[in-house]
């Protein structure tokens, strides 16, 4: 509308957890890396009994194919709707382009020191058996109990996970608590097992929680990362990827003490070591019930447990200062709409407790592009990178080693990890850019939800700062959810979506992007059914109006009538207006004072103008068009002569 060229794509993002969940449950399979490769594989036609279990590259197979189709659906709906994007550009982010981009990027990371990998505690959904970024957390509030634990000398410590005691390294308390002051730089002995644990002071400490001593334990929740890390503590590790006990007792602990607990989820664990600090009278008084907020991967059902594995991770400001008030400072020369979606920026990323986890054990996603040099013992050791992409590790051979010395001695082994969503996602601009990325790079708009400031935009932004060292977008337009009457999200895995087909079916496209129209940059909107009959109301008068004044025909000529200029004055208006709120992508104000322009026809009467109809010309129109019937138009013409009815179509045309 302004005369430019406007670079719009369309992007699928077909990586991630959910499609693997849907794809299980579609096909009724399950994956199995250890299997080979079956060329001739069929998902079953009516799926019964235990899910087949198919090899990675089957798997994979069929979460393109489905994800295909839903691809096609979703183009469809978008299409009906009326979305203006430029459907040539459309790309996936796993098509082998976007692939290419993501792994080449990734080694670029890793060659400045910007990417490593690194073993240490992870944060690890057990169900889905892969590791997880803080971005991917959520807090939910679960019923536990408070357990009073006694050390040796009656020193009492309160835990909510006392199955963790043979994981317990250390006891902290507040530097400036008085009732452990002494005790620092001493150590305790651990009930049950009889661990020597030293005691240490840590301003994270609270002093009003529970005895104001805490139990720090190799790992139970993110604090005790932090204390590990900072106090340089022993590494205790008894939980296991599949979220039970090891079979094997941590360093210091009695394997004779130890070997009740061994293969244990955390619950049965926790049963048997109350029981046993019972019976030994360590166990001060009985659990006191309390409701706490525990951290859940955000598409989990269970709490996340803490495991030590290797991982691959890129820097994000989370431990280097300058890193961080340079992504602050690159995130306040970006214009944000509205403004205040800036401020979760910024609590973002000086929240950050630790770098971005990048890697991920599934099945579907970019491929880690490396390998690992195995020495005569068969112990990894150098990295190794390919020379052409996209790669998959678990299928193709670094440069210079055949097929024969995958995973033997002397030989290689694929790193087996595949990158985090936002990995790919994060080159979103450059992917989509393709070929055009000198003509349309930096670009002028980052359109997004504000649940996502934390992964899409700033994990963009991180990525872009490393390549280019200056934002990848002028301008940040951040939208809000759609919810419910009770104003819940709506969605799928909330149970209470609708069918965007059935919506248009009713409605109608028009009536839909009226609706969509007003909700406000930054804001929620509730699925208003009562606004998508306004929006079909209204798209309906536009049309009969339009079919009206294309009936007239003729030379134009310059309006000099005192009532066609003041129309075509309220219509310049209405243009000005508009487009200054377009241009501060408010495009809600522009819709609202469009709806507010049905006033002038106030304001036409207000100074006693009124235009009536010579009843032969009235007669001679077509009826078809409803100017002559007043239900159409929301007007009242009740006991008016037909050669008195106000003009007032042209007077909504402008104004409603």
């Amino acid at each position: 509308m302004r005369g430019k060229a406007v670079f719009y794509p369309i992007g699928w993002d077909d990586n991630g957890l959910p499609t693997e969940r849907r794809v299980q449950n579609y096909f009724h399979v399950r994956c199995d890396p250890t299997l080979r490769y079956d060329p001739a594989f069929v998902p079953p036609d009516r799926p019964a009994g235990e899910p087949v279990r198919i090899s990675r590259r089957n798997f994979v197979a069929l979460c393109q194919r489905l994800t295909s189709l839903d691809e096609q659906a979703f183009e469809q709906v978008w299409r009906r709707l009326g979305l203006s994007v430029d459907w040539s550009l459309a790309y996936r982010t796993l098509d082998q382009r976007s692939q290419a981009t993501s792994q080449r990027a990734f080694l670029r990371n890793v060659e400045r020191g910007e990417a490593y990998r690194a073993a240490g505690p992870t944060l690890w959904d057990a169900t889905f058996q892969t590791a997880v970024a803080q971005a991917e957390l959520t807090d939910r509030d679960i019923t536990g109990a408070y357990y009073r634990l006694r050390f040796t000398d009656d020193l009492l410590v309160d835990t909510t996970r006392p199955e963790l005691l043979p994981a317990c390294v250390a006891l902290v308390a507040n530097p400036e608590d008085s009732r452990y002051r002494a005790l620092f730089g001493g150590t305790a002995r651990s009930p049950l097992f009889d661990v020597e644990i030293p005691i240490h002071p840590h301003p994270l400490a609270d002093p009003a929680k529970g005895t104001g001593i805490a139990m720090v334990c190799t790992f139970g929740d993110p604090t005790d990362i932090i204390w590990w890390r900072e106090l340089e503590l022993a590494t205790r590790p008894v939980l296991g990827r599949d979220g039970r006990f090891l079979d094997e007792a941590p360093s210091d602990v009695d394997p004779l003490l130890y070997k009740a607990l061994a293969g244990l989820e955390p619950e049965a664990a926790r049963a048997l070591i109350v029981e046993r600090l019972r019976a030994a009278g360590d166990l001060v008084g009985e659990p006191r019930p309390i409701t706490h907020s525990v951290a859940f991967y955000e598409r989990g059902e269970r709490p996340l447990e803490i495991v030590s594995s290797p991982q691959w991770y890129i820097r994000n400001g989370g431990r280097d200062i300058a890193l961080r008030k340079e992504l602050l400072r690159l995130g306040a020369s970006i214009e944000w709409h509205p403004a205040s979606m800036r401020r979760r920026f910024d609590d973002w990323v000086n929240g950050l407790r630790g770098d971005w986890l990048i890697s991920r054990q599934r099945f579907l996603g970019v491929p880690i592009p490396v390998w690992y040099e195995l020495d005569a013992a068969g112990r990894p050791g150098a990295v190794l990178t390919p020379a052409d992409f996209p790669v998959d590790p678990a299928r193709d051979c670094p440069p210079g080693y055949a097929p024969a010395q995958r995973d033997r001695p002397g030989g290689f082994t694929a790193d087996a990890d595949v990158f985090d969503t936002w990995v790919t996602s994060s080159l979103t601009p450059q992917i989509a850019a393709g070929e055009l990325f000198s003509q349309v790079y930096p670009m002028d708009l980052h359109p997004q939800a504000h649940e996502i400031i934390r992964t899409w935009l700033f994990d963009t932004l991180l990525r872009a700062h490393f390549e280019y060292g200056a934002p990848p977008w002028r301008h940040i337009a951040i939208s809000g959810w759609v919810v419910d009457s009770e104003h819940h999200k709506m969605g799928k895995s909330t149970g209470n979506a609708l069918s965007p087909d059935a919506l248009l079916d009713q409605f109608g496209p028009d009536a839909v992007r009226y609706w969509a129209a007003r909700g406000r940059p930054g804001t929620d909107t509730t699925l208003d059914l009562g606004q998508l009959k306004v929006g079909r109301r209204l798209a309906t008068k536009l049309l009969n109006a339009s079919r009206f004044v294309l009936t007239f025909t003729g030379d134009s000529a310059a309006a000099t009538d005192p009532l066609d200029l003041a129309m075509l004055a309220a219509l310049g208006e209405t243009c000005s207006v508009a487009t200054g709120a377009f241009e501060e992508f408010d495009y809600t104000h522009a819709l609202d004072f469009y709806n507010n322009r049905s006033e002038y026809n106030a304001d036409f009467r207000s100074y006693g103008t009124e235009v009536f109809f010579d009843t032969k010309w009235w007669n001679q129109l077509p009826v078809s068009f409803g100017i002559r019937y007043s239900h159409l138009m929301d007007h009242d013409f009740e006991g008016r002569a037909p050669n008195q009815w106000e003009f007032i179509l042209p007077l909504n045309l402008l104004g409603k």
